[in-house]
């Protein structure tokens, strides 16, 4: 086990675990959901999907690269395929993490209009992770829901 995911993964992956709280009490219905001026709820989903894609492409290019869009447009409005490829994001995430040398994690960095180590470049991603979260949960106070989990103690 390289030293990012000894010393990172823990924290990101409980920061993950908020997203699969959220997926677990939203329903299609709440993914229809449209702040006025805003995107879908589902929408905003997906767009965090194509982050996080984004994210797993730069830790194998060492190039931020923010042009992918996830191919199928219903799935904005499908909780199954969301909670699916989230699952897929988060294990591809952890593989391209474990497939690091140390040599990569001392000494490359990620071009995106300046130089993040990848230590910094996966902060980077942990933190548009809680930025999402804080949209996230002015959806869901609009929709008069509860914050779900440990949303209250990270989020509120």
């Amino acid at each position: 086990m390289n030293s990012i995911v000894q010393q990172q993964f823990g924290v990101l992956k409980q920061t993950m675990v908020l997203r699969d709280q959220l997926m677990d009490v939203l329903t299609a219905q709440d993914l229809a959901y449209k702040l006025p001026g805003n995107m879908t709820l589902g929408e905003l989903c997906r767009e965090m999907g194509e982050v996080e894609q984004s994210y797993i492409d730069s830790f194998k290019t060492f190039r931020q690269d923010w042009s992918y869009r996830y191919p199928e447009p219903g799935i904005a409005s499908d909780l199954g395929k969301l909670k699916v490829w989230f699952q897929s994001l988060d294990a591809a995430l952890l593989n391209v993490l474990e497939a690091l040398s140390e040599d990569d994690i001392q000494h490359k960095t990620i071009d995106r209009g300046f130089q993040p180590s990848l230590t910094t470049q996966l902060h980077i991603y942990r933190e548009g992770l809680l930025i999402f979260y804080g949209k996230a949960s002015i959806y869901i106070k609009a929709l008069e829901k509860p914050l779900p989990g440990d949303w209250p103690n990270w989020i509120a």
